[in-house]
């Protein structure tokens, strides 16, 4: 049978704001499915988000976009993008409360077998979401694109979160060197790193909007499509060996 993918809003509460996060789910599939985070870059919840979470229910998930910044902020503003990372940033308890409160909200949906987690990040949200597996919040898969590395959080303890790391060898927000160092400090801690580097390839290069963002606000991002294609077809093998 076809796939009918269907969204939803899922709204939860963090204290004084209220996250508002995109499900998105193939209505005919059977049974209850693993659920996958779609941490968002740094401009927020976009539409582009909202997509890698239906390309998640096409690939047998329950995909959920979430909201790192409250009320489904969005903007198009480099800027006040980066104003809002720098808050969300700046409070990391916070900051993980919000992350927690999401996989909480996730796993009671009906669609979703509460027992199986994994997450996809990208740019800030590829670093938000190895920051948390550094924490010690377990997924049993977490995929992360282009993320950011400065600035991660410290691993605190065991590391039990199953992790694949893939970033452009030109990307100056990732120096290589340092990706390596935050996949040994990871492998020490008991988590099995894998890393990809794709020569030639700087930031955001599996967003489509790259480009033109790039030419507006003069940031170094650049779409490689055989990249981002590469990615993400070892991402959905790397999931359906750890999520089934």
């Amino acid at each position: 049978m076809a796939a009918e993918i269907k969204t939803e809003e899922l709204e939860y509460r963090s204290d004084d704001l209220t996250m508002k996060g995109l499900v998105a789910y193939d209505a005919n599939a059977a049974g209850h499915r693993p659920a996958v985070l779609v941490v968002p870059e740094f401009w927020g919840r976009t539409a582009y988000m909202e997509r890698r979470a239906r390309d998640m229910a096409e690939a047998g998930y329950v995909g959920f976009a979430i909201d790192l910044y409250g009320d489904g902020r969005v903007t198009e503003d480099a800027g006040e993008a980066t104003e809002l990372m720098n808050a969300a940033l700046a409070d990391f308890d916070a900051l993980m409360t919000r992350y927690r409160l999401a996989i909480e909200a996730i796993k009671r949906h009906d669609r979703v077998d509460a027992e199986r987690l994994g997450a996809i990040g990208y740019c800030f949200g590829g670093a938000v979401g190895l920051s948390m597996a550094r924490q010690g919040v377990r997924h049993d898969a977490l995929a992360t694109f282009h993320a950011g590395i400065g600035g991660l959080a410290p691993v605190a303890g065991r590391v039990d979160t199953p992790t694949w790391i893939f970033t452009g060898e030109d990307d100056p927000m990732a120096d290589p060197q340092e990706v390596e160092q935050v996949a040994e400090e990871m492998r020490a801690a008991g988590a099995e790193v894998h890393v990809t580097r794709y020569p030639g390839v700087s930031h955001a290069f599996t967003n489509p909007g790259a480009d033109e963002k790039a030419e507006k606000f003069g940031l170094p991002l650049s779409y490689d499509e055989a990249a981002d294609r590469d990615s993400f077809t070892k991402t959905l093998g790397f999931f359906a060996d750890k999520l089934g």
